[in-house]
């Protein structure tokens, strides 16, 4: 190996730099680089042992960073994507529930800003507003109602 190559440790560090990964998404990213079986697991287990790999940080990240912007479904593919433990995902979607029409609100205001004139444009909110994975519920009490609860 060259000495001008990162080691998998090196690699997995400067992902981490740039955002919060889990276990999961580093050993897909970094399982290419591998040369010796065996040799990623103990890295990441490295890593995870001084706490650079936390999976609680990576739900929280992900919740900040897209709570705003994506519906609860959408976040929730979005955490089982990269792994996480299912009764973690569970809790978050939990969390994102009681928020889901109060966040679906201020994704619809940003874009729209103005209840639907007709029944086309109606359909075109909905399904913008299902596309960032808001539940149904949460799009008809927007799309109906406006600033009303």
């Amino acid at each position: 190996m060259a000495s001008d190559t990162p080691t998998l440790k090196g690699r997995a560090l400067r992902l981490l730099g740039t955002r919060e990964h889990s276990r999961t998404e580093l050993e897909r990213k970094l399982a290419t680089y591998e040369d010796e079986p065996g040799s990623l697991t103990k890295a990441l287990d490295e890593l995870q042992a001084k706490g650079f790999i936390n999976e609680q940080r990576v739900l929280e990240s992900v919740l900040h960073r897209r709570s705003a912007k994506l519906g609860t479904t959408r976040i929730r593919q979005e955490l089982q994507g990269k792994g996480l433990a299912p009764e973690a995902v569970l809790g978050a979607v939990e969390q994102l529930r009681a928020t889901e029409v109060e966040r679906a609100r201020e994704v619809w205001r940003k874009k729209f800003g103005e209840p639907p004139l007709d029944a086309n444009e109606r359909a075109k909110q909905m399904r913008f507003l299902a596309s960032r994975g808001f539940g149904g519920e949460a799009i008809r009490r927007v799309v109906s109602g406006g600033d009303d609860d």
